[in-house]
């Protein structure tokens, strides 16, 4: 948490090595992903992270499917495989019944729901959501929420989110907040989220 142009989003960009820092190294995982050529970084974010954005990001002119299916064609995977990733990823969000549809013919919860299937489909270690909930009205934002806890506490995904929303940041495990370029822990509130 912090207020805008702190970083958020930056911090975010650094984890998941779309953007490189001016000096340092960051590791994730033991992975001192700095260190890494462009393609050895391609291939350990396919394999190891999922990425939540806060405007969806879905392709227009691709289904529901398609979208989920995307991070899948990065992987050495069978198209069995790739289907059966792609089938449980859009049951694990509750969208099913929408994988044929277009982005324009969901609503913003579900194509946030989309989102998070894609983020999920090659079973990552590290979930970075960047204002998961930023767009959405209440009860979106809160199906949202729900959802990202689940994945969580079943699937044992490690979420590491951005958010400006008090409610969603509650149930964190741990708090940090940016304060002038700096990271500060703050104080916890629940003890939902497994780290």
């Amino acid at each position: 948490m912090g207020p805008s142009g702190t970083g958020k989003s930056t911090l975010l960009n650094l984890i998941a090595g779309i953007d490189q820092p001016n000096a340092g190294t960051i590791a994730v995982n033991g992975i001192r992903i700095t260190d890494l050529s462009r393609g050895r970084l391609a291939d350990w974010r396919a394999s190891n992270l999922g990425y939540i954005f806060q405007t969806h990001n879905l392709i227009p002119v691709l289904t529901a499917y398609e979208n989920v299916e995307l991070p899948t064609l990065l992987l050495k995977l069978t198209s069995k495989e790739r289907r059966r990733r792609v089938e449980l990823a859009l049951d694990a969000v509750g969208l099913s019944d929408r994988s044929g549809h277009y982005p324009r013919q969901l609503s913003g919860g579900q194509e946030q729901r989309v989102g998070i299937a894609r983020a999920i489909v090659a079973h990552p270690k590290v979930v970075v959501a960047d204002e998961p909930s930023g767009s959405l009205d209440a009860a979106s934002s809160e199906q949202i929420q729900d959802l990202l806890q689940r994945l969580n506490q079943e699937l044992n995904i490690t979420l590491f989110m951005v958010t400006h929303d008090s409610d969603m940041a509650s149930t964190a495990k741990r708090q940090l907040r940016l304060d002038r370029g700096k990271v500060v822990e703050a104080t916890p509130t629940q003890t939902t989220f497994k780290t």
